[in-house]
């Protein structure tokens, strides 16, 4: 049984290769997950897609390199970036680009009344070490404050996080994750270089809200899956087609129904 789950591991490898061809398919991708619609219930919903993503990662045997989680007032996450190393993570989580929306009962309201909510998110991959954009020092903000802790992770007690502000585009990345603040600001330029790179690549459009192609407001109408716990369960991808009564295996983290 182990040789044939292990040939079928590199079937499904070899199909995946074929698949995934597009420049830098194979390698590593930067996610980031950002509250949209729904305030706090946003806030919730974008820390269960985090933790969905994470979840995935396992299965697939993919590292996680948290960057930045902070814990939201109140309940959920402020936002989420981090890195998943991995053969075709960029490839495969390219999927998942764009505006996700839940529907529940909410769990904050009293009255126990339907809620609809949204986050977005953002993939772009890690670049190789040969392609740099260039970024004047002049065009680059740094500021450094007291780390909160990734979302429920270890916390860094030390004032070694980093916000970089890039002037001309309004680009704010913040990581905490490492023990330095060079360290820090080492990942957060490799940030930059890949949203400068995905700018350039699509005509260097002057809008930052262009960063990967269309980007839309995390907000009704402008979904690409729903995930609907109430009235019904269900979980469908707008753009495929492909759905799911099963919501509780997708939030663990089943998601190659949708990705491959």
């Amino acid at each position: 049984l182990a040789a044939i789950d292990d040939l079928r591991a590199r079937i499904q490898s070899l199909e995946l290769s074929s698949w995934f061809d597009e420049e830098f398919d194979s390698g590593d991708v930067i996610v980031t997950i950002n509250p949209g619609q729904g305030g706090l219930e946003a806030q919730d919903w974008a820390d269960m897609l985090f933790h969905m993503y994470l979840r995935y990662a396992e299965k697939r045997g993919w590292k996680v390199e948290v960057l930045d989680a902070p814990v939201a007032e109140g309940i959920g996450i402020d936002h989420a970036t981090f890195i998943l190393h991995g053969h075709n993570a960029y490839g495969m989580m390219r999927a998942e680009q764009g505006v996700h929306r839940l529907v529940r009962i909410s769990p904050t309201d009293v009255k126990q009344r339907r809620q609809t909510t949204f986050a977005g998110v953002e993939v772009l991959p890690v670049l190789p070490d040969d392609i740099k954009v260039e970024i004047k020092d002049t065009d680059i903000k740094f500021d450094v404050f007291h780390s909160s802790g990734a979302g429920g992770q270890s916390v860094n007690t030390t004032d070694s996080a980093v916000r970089l502000t890039h002037i001309p585009t309004g680009i704010v990345i913040t990581c905490q994750n490492e023990r330095s603040q060079l360290q820090n600001k080492e990942v957060a330029l490799k940030i930059l270089n890949a949203k400068l790179y995905e700018l350039e690549k699509e005509k260097r459009a002057a809008e930052i809200d262009e960063i990967r192609g269309e980007k839309h407001e995390a907000s009704w109408g402008n979904q690409i899956r729903n995930y609907v716990l109430y009235p019904y369960q269900m979980v469908k991808d707008v753009r495929s087609g492909v759905e799911t009564g099963n919501v509780d295996a997708v939030l663990g983290g089943d998601l190659d129904d949708f990705i491959i």
